[in-house]
């Protein structure tokens, strides 16, 4: 049951993966363009090896174009060329990460089923996609957001790197922890009451963990505010449709297909 789960899921996944290509080609290609554009005309970093915005492409969105090669001054050859990164790389990369991203949401909800009250399975799986939204992009970018070309110094891509991680880290361990804290309290407060009071046990952990983290803000002068901030809402906006494909789909899948019905049979008359 749990392999036909996760097959499921992948399968989701991938379809997930091709409408958010879909999304980023529409709304996310032009703002690397621009951004692209004004790093060409400051003297920047050729496109050959990984952009400072490849440090942010862990960060889930799989965006394959904000990670632009910048190549030392010696190298003047492009590994992948534009279209290439923009077309094939990037569709690859969104599928393989929707593939990934719904076997492991079909994983947690092998497990979660049937342990969160009375909630139905398609229940279960919105529940399921929102909080690792929350948990994997939203959190995490909200302290360090993904920067497109031009933006970011490659001499700290290691540390954002290791921040961004720590960020998610946190978040995932926050997350787990307010689960067992709503379940705990709503034997004796209700599922609601439980589940706002760990809500807010869970902003308040994250605040906190965001004060004690560095601050980063690398962004060169001259770049535009509107195509910084266009940008990342575009990533953003990537995510929330390839999150949001994947909860509706499959948690229709799931609730209208459960793997252990049968064919139901005519009455007899």
């Amino acid at each position: 049951m749990v392999g036909s789960l996760l097959l499921r899921g992948m399968l989701v996944g991938v379809l997930a993966g091709l409408v958010a290509f879909g999304f980023a080609r529409l709304y996310g290609e032009p703002q690397v363009a621009l951004a692209i554009a004004f790093e060409e005309a400051s003297g920047g970093h050729s496109h050959a090896e990984p952009a400072p915005a490849a440090a942010h492409s862990h960060d889930g969105h799989a965006h394959a174009s904000e990670a632009h090669d910048h190549a030392p001054a010696a190298a003047d050859e492009e590994v992948f060329s534009r279209a290439t990164q923009a077309g094939p790389g990037l569709l690859v990369a969104l599928t393989v990460y929707g593939a990934a991203m719904g076997g492991l949401l079909a994983l947690v909800f092998a497990f979660a089923n049937g342990r969160l009250g009375a909630l139905s399975p398609r229940a279960v799986v919105s529940l399921l996609a929102l909080s690792a939204f929350v948990a994997l992009v939203l959190v995490p970018g909200l302290k360090y957001p993904p920067n497109p070309p031009a933006v970011g110094d490659a001499a700290t891509i290691g540390l954002r790197t290791r921040l961004f991680f720590l960020m998610l880290s946190a978040s995932l361990i926050a997350l787990v922890g307010a689960v067992a804290l709503a379940r705990r309290l709503a034997t004796r407060n209700g599922a609601w009451n439980g589940g706002l009071i760990a809500a807010l046990v869970y902003v308040a952990v994250i605040a906190c963990v965001m004060a004690l983290l560095p601050a980063i803000d690398e962004v060169p002068d001259g770049f535009s505010a509107s195509l910084l901030w266009q940008f990342r809402l575009s990533a953003l906006g990537l995510q929330a449709v390839l999150w949001g494909v994947m909860g509706i789909a499959f948690g229709a899948w799931v609730e209208y297909a459960p793997l252990s019905s049968r064919p139901r049979l005519a009455p007899a008359h």
